[in-house]
């Protein structure tokens, strides 16, 4: 995630990040320059169309549609948005249940060998569902001195939360926590499948194909008409102009696309790795 101040506007207007629309839009921005100055050299030059030539009128029509597609990118972008920032609650709920659960267990358990064996697994479950939402292999050196046996063809962090609730019963089995405690530990371990679920609902439900479908066919026939009205009033000007208007519509339609799966490694995704990092820093500092 790229870290910046959002108060340093010179910083936002004059510099560029891999995350910029601008660098991805080139070539398509090419191609409209292209093709606008293509209608305009038509229209002027070669069909010499006159100043009160019907054509001139379909500037009407982007009058009208030009509400409907600010509304349709609003609610595309709006939508999106909502989407990384429940992966964000998510995460954010990740970490209070883990530092929950090891300040539990700090205090409930005696044995040096079981506080070991949570230190290194609650931090564990937070780094396999960062590769897991990520879809990269888990790295079995996370489980150092832990007698884990991962198979990769399951679903990882659903192993990973049997494995610790086996161990939550089998201290309830040798006596080492009462009933009670079992019950306020099983909360913890339950709201780690909770979140893992729903950040895999986020990752696996994209937005419907249709409606981004058209969407994208919207903005692209409405910059290719845009020539042929406003040739009238800008000239040759209209390249640059309809460019921009092309690079504003598309760059939003491209930011939504980009954060409505947070959990990837774009620069605009949300940090897992470094959240999974810092559960390990808080829960060894617990137990």
């Amino acid at each position: 995630m790229t870290s910046y101040n959002p108060k340093d506007w010179i910083s936002f207007i004059f510099s560029a990040s891999k995350a910029d629309t601008f660098q991805k839009l080139i070539p398509m921005m090419f191609i409209i320059g292209i093709y606008s100055g293509i209608v305009g050299y038509l229209e002027m030059e070669y069909w010499d169309l006159p100043d009160d030539s019907q054509v001139k009128n379909i500037s009407v029509m982007h009058s009208l549609l030009g509400f409907v597609i600010s509304l349709l990118l609003a609610y595309r972008t709006n939508t999106a948005y909502d989407r990384w920032w429940e992966g964000r609650r998510m995460w954010g709920g990740l970490v209070n249940s883990s530092r929950n659960l090891a300040i539990k267990l700090s205090v409930i358990l005696k044995d040096e060998n079981d506080r070991a064996y949570f230190r290194k697994m609650i931090p564990g479950y937070a780094s396999i569902l960062q590769k897991h939402l990520t879809d990269s292999d888990t790295a079995k050196q996370l489980f150092d001195d832990v007698d884990l046996e991962i198979d990769h063809h399951k679903h990882r962090p659903n192993q990973v939360a049997k494995i610790l609730f086996q161990k939550i019963s089998d201290l309830y089995n040798s006596k080492k926590i009462t009933g009670d405690q079992l019950i306020i530990l099983n909360n913890e371990l339950q709201s780690f499948t909770d979140i893992c679920g729903a950040c895999e609902r986020i990752k696996n439900t994209p937005i419907p194909y249709s409606y981004s479908a058209f969407i994208k066919k919207f903005i692209f026939i409405y910059v290719l008409t845009l020539p042929f009205a406003y040739v009238f009033i800008l000239g040759y000007f209209v390249i640059p102009v309809v460019v921009f208007i092309f690079y504003v519509l598309a760059s939003l339609e491209l930011i939504a696309e980009e954060i409505e799966d947070p959990f990837g490694m774009d620069d605009n995704d949300l940090p897992t790795k470094k959240i999974a990092e810092n559960i390990k820093k808080h829960v060894e500092e617990l137990i």
